[in-house]
């Protein structure tokens, strides 16, 4: 058993955490990683106040064990859901684009706080905020790494701040947990990883798609939803890099978001100037493109449609050969991150 930070913070048995992701990190697959000994996070940013409520309760049905969800601040309904989290006193509050406002009331039932950076600079920030612990993300990850690797980025923030901190971006097994401890994380995130298992909802197409994927079989680009994110290489991702603005897709996915998240017009376009003034800069084109890659990602997920839908996903996709159950996949992870400092120890003279 691996006793670090991460696992001690957060009352959990396994340094490795669900990644949230939107439509996919749903309480099935957070309550599996949780009752396998990890931190399962519940991906809201999709959700209305009650989905959000809903889901957590759902959660609590299925398991006893520590749990979080997480939230883009710059996103409609936003402050909404995490208010929602609070009342429900959720364990984790993961966020990400923003300053978590809401640190206190967090703090004051025991809750911790989790914030998600990709650019070294932002740590020190985040810490000043309040944050208990960081979430790393390296260019290899699926949606939004930035530029540096994690090779580069975990040392850099280990040696910036001193909070427990989880790598993401290109880890999918033991031998990666193994690697990212000695970079000085405590602990790994998975997105692609968990999207390849038996409880996830993401459609048999597309998890045979990533089965087949290489390393080499993801585009990074801002064209997927306005930010620089990283998606499996398909028919629509592709063509989506050679295309110019979509405004007809645009106006189409906006209005779609109105109203799955059953908002006003008022409220939506307050919502638009909100995310045009965030510190990280998003003009109302991100949230265009956003609308449409929303779209998108629903078809790929929801309806496996090959040809129209797109996926994020990470580099890691080409070392995936199988499609587990979580525990059995949590339970290999470990056995081969043993393994892996074993091997490391038996080279000391």
């Amino acid at each position: 058993m691996l006793k670090t930070r991460m696992t001690e913070m957060f009352g959990v048995e396994r340094p490795i955490m669900l990644a949230g992701m939107n439509w996919i990190t749903e309480p099935k697959l957070v309550s599996a990683v949780c009752n396998a000994g990890g931190l399962g996070i519940l991906a809201v940013a999709r959700c209305t106040p009650r989905e959000t409520r809903d889901n957590i309760r759902q959660i609590r049905d299925m398991t006893d064990k520590p749990f979080g969800i997480n939230q883009i601040l710059v996103g409609p309904g936003a402050k909404e859901n995490i208010e929602v989290a609070i009342e429900e006193k959720v364990p984790v509050i993961n966020y990400s684009l923003g300053k978590p406002w809401f640190v206190n009331d967090v703090h004051a039932y025991g809750g911790k706080v989790l914030g998600t950076i990709a650019i070294s600079r932002h740590a020190s920030k985040a810490v000043e905020l309040g944050c208990d612990a960081l979430v790393i993300t390296g260019h290899e990850a699926a949606a939004h790494g930035a530029a540096a690797t994690s090779m580069v980025l975990i040392p850099i923030v280990a040696s910036m701040v001193n909070v427990p901190l989880i790598a993401a971006g290109g880890f999918y097994d033991g031998r990666g947990l193994a690697a990212a401890l000695a970079l000085g994380a405590d602990g790994v995130s998975m997105g692609s990883r968990f999207m390849l298992v038996q409880e996830s909802m993401v459609h048999e197409n597309f998890k045979r798609l990533c089965l087949e994927a290489t390393e080499q079989d993801t585009l990074y680009d801002n064209v997927f939803d306005g930010m620089d994110g990283r998606v499996l290489k398909t028919k629509e991702a592709v063509a989506m890099t050679k295309r110019g603005f979509p405004l007809a897709e645009s106006i189409k996915g906006a209005l779609l978001v109105k109203r799955v998240l059953n908002m006003s017009w008022g409220k939506f376009v307050k919502m638009s100037f909100e995310m045009m003034r965030a510190e990280e800069g998003h003009p109302l084109l991100v949230l265009a493109r956003q609308a449409v890659g929303n779209m998108k990602h629903m078809k790929a997920i929801m309806e496996g449609d090959v040809e129209k839908g797109i996926l994020f996903a990470g580099q890691c996709c080409g070392g995936i050969k199988d499609i587990p159950t979580t525990r059995e996949l949590m339970d290999r992870i470990m056995i081969e991150a043993d393994e892996a400092i074993d091997r490391l120890n038996a080279m000391r003279s």
